[in-house]
Parts: C-alpha cells; structure tokens; sequence
C-alpha cells in the first residue's frame, strides 16, 4: 500500500481532531492567565480582609490591655496568665504569647489619636508593624516606613533591611538620595526641615551610620582575628527588655572564658552613660540570653571622635575579683583595642570620601 505521505514526511500519530494549533494553543495560555489573574486577585482581597480583621483584633485587645494597665488592675503577671489562659482555651493557636500582647498594648498607645497612621497601619502584615514599632522612634520614621511597607508590598525582611539600613534617617538628610519616595509622598519632603540628626562632631554632610558600620564590620573581623577564642553571635543583636527592643552592635562567645561579650561602638566623645547603657545590656544578656553553665556577660564600649579613642570594659556585679582578673588576662588588650580602632575610623572616612 502507498503511503499518501509522500517520502521523506512522518505522518502525526495523533488524530487531526486532537491537533491544536500553535494559535489556538495561544489563545487558550492566554485565557487560562486572564483566570489565574482573576483567583490570583481574590487570594489578595482575601488575604486583605483577613490581615485587617487580624490587625484590628489586636488593636482591640491592645486597648484592653493599655486600659487596664493604666487603671492599675494589670501587670506583666496577669498579662502572662492571660497568655496562658488563651493557649489552654484555644489549643495551638499562635500569636499570644506574653511578648506579643505587650505588643499589642505598645502598637494600640502609639497609634491612638492619630487617624492617619493608625489606617496605614492596618494595611500591612503585623510582622512589618511589629518591625516598625521596634525599629522607628518617632511618628515620622514612623509613617514613613508605614508608607514604603504599604506601596511597594515590603516582605519583613526586606523592611527590616531597609530600617537597618536607616532608609529614613538618609532620606531626611539628602538632597539626592531616593527623591523618588518622595516624589511618590510630597507630604514626606517636609518632614526633612523638621527632622534634626546629631552627628557628633562629624561635618554636617557626613553619613554617620555608613562610617559607623564601615568600622563594625572591619572590627567583628578584627576581633575574630584577635583570639581562636572568639566566636561571632549576631551584629545588631536584638533585645527585648518590656515592650521596647535594644540592639547590640556585636555579639561575641568566647570560649576560653565561657561567657558572652557585647561590644558597642558610639561615634563621639566617651560619657558616662554609655556604661549604664552597657551594663543594662548585660543585665538582659544575663537573664534571656545567658546559658546556664555560663558565666557573666562581659561588655566592652568604643567610643571614637575626631582625635580621642576610648575604650571602656563594662564587668558583671556577679564576678568575683578573681574572676575580674580571669576576665581581663582573657579579653583584648585596651591600648591594642584603642589603636586599632584609630585604624579602622581612619580607613573607613579614607574610603568614604573617595567613594
């Protein structure tokens, strides 16, 4: 039997009434998008309407909270037993332990009365309020980064970056820096006439906390570098004393003398203050953070300004002399400390103004 085909040709195996062609197929992706766009929306709406109720829950009992704690009748205690008493109450639900609902009752007292941020508020994940509360001090910063979260659909770690990076505090002081944020917000331009930053000594055009963490970053190598016994923790390590968070520049282990040891480093002239700052860090490294079988945290401060380098140990009330004399035979020297740290300032305003 001839093949009708012709040489040289395949004949399809696949009934021609079950051919799409390459249009049709197209035709038919394009229609299957437009349904994807279609559920793909209604996950957004609905996971909107539910963020909202989630938001709006815990600014209720925010209030609850707030309220009872200004008439007197709450405290941490019962706040803790109130955590409880929902986990028995509602097995595995999440979100109410003891921390978060001081969260609650911090996001409620920062937002009442101010109807413009409070609406802002509930169109983000409470992951990113969570953030920005923790992360920005002031109603600005804070409507700020509100307003970023809320455009531009940050993820919290991408927030967290930009708070890190001090994104607020840079846009405020430059002329250049980011004119598109604000060109989107007009609103937030004047926000930089009335924000003042101190930049200790530093020339006014000076980015502080790029050269600050310029020199962290050589210095966490540096103290690596120092000892075998060191071993690196986290930078900016989070504490969280109350309702407020604190952040330690560096966080070290070392191993020789089994204790934790928190460095901070302040662009400027030593004062005193910065020892009791110090010494509350210890206080919450050695109550949350702390191991049993460790002994005391050690803090360590550096202060640096133009032509004066400081360098300060904060020790634990809980050491004994020997301990203290362990300590300091276990710790970098302080002269060593302070000349290096000389080194790395340098550098890194060298590598600021050629950059």
């Amino acid at each position: 039997m001839t093949d009708p085909s012709g040489p040289g040709e395949i004949r399809s195996a696949v009934p021609s009434e079950l051919v799409v062609s390459s249009k049709d197929d197209d035709a038919e992706r394009a229609e299957f998008a437009e349904l994807l766009a279609i559920v793909q929306a209604a996950k957004e709406r609905a996971f909107q309407a539910v963020n909202r109720e989630v938001i709006a829950t815990y600014w209720q009992v925010g209030e609850h909270i707030s309220q009872r704690v200004a008439a007197g009748r709450w405290g941490d205690a019962v706040v803790d037993r109130f955590a409880d008493f929902v986990q028995r109450s509602f097995v595995g639900i999440r979100g109410y332990s003891p921390q978060n609902l001081r969260r609650m009752r911090q996001f409620f007292e920062a937002y009442r009365g101010n109807e413009r941020l409070s609406a802002l508020a509930w169109d983000i994940s409470w992951t990113n309020n969570v953030l920005i509360l923790s992360g920005a001090q002031t109603a600005e910063a804070r409507e700020f980064y509100l307003v970023l979260a809320a455009q531009y659909g940050y993820s919290s770690r991408e927030l967290e970056r930009q708070i890190d990076s001090m994104l607020f505090e840079r846009t405020m002081i430059s002329n250049e820096t980011h004119k598109e944020i604000i060109k989107h917000r007009p609103e937030l331009a004047a926000l930089r006439d009335s924000y003042v930053l101190e930049f200790l000594d530093l020339p006014a055009d000076h980015q502080e906390h790029d050269l600050r963490r310029a020199i962290v970053a050589n210095l966490r190598d540096f103290i690596l570098e120092f000892g075998k016994d060191f071993a690196f923790v986290g930078e900016e390590y989070r504490l969280q004393v109350g309702d407020q968070d604190h952040f330690v520049d560096l966080l070290f282990f070392n191993r020789q003398l089994a204790c934790l040891v928190a460095i901070e480093l302040k662009l400027g002239r030593f004062r005193p203050e910065y020892l009791g700052q110090l010494s509350f860090y210890l206080e919450a490294l050695n109550r949350d953070v702390r191991k049993p079988n460790e002994n005391p945290s050690v803090g360590l401060i550096l202060c640096s300004a133009k032509n004066d380098t400081v360098v300060e140990y904060a020790l634990s009330s809980m050491l004994s002399p020997a301990m203290v004399a362990q300590y300091q035979l276990g710790l970098p020297d302080k002269a060593v400390l302070a000349r290096k740290l000389r080194k790395l300032r340098d550098r890194a305003e060298r590598e600021e103004a050629d950059g």
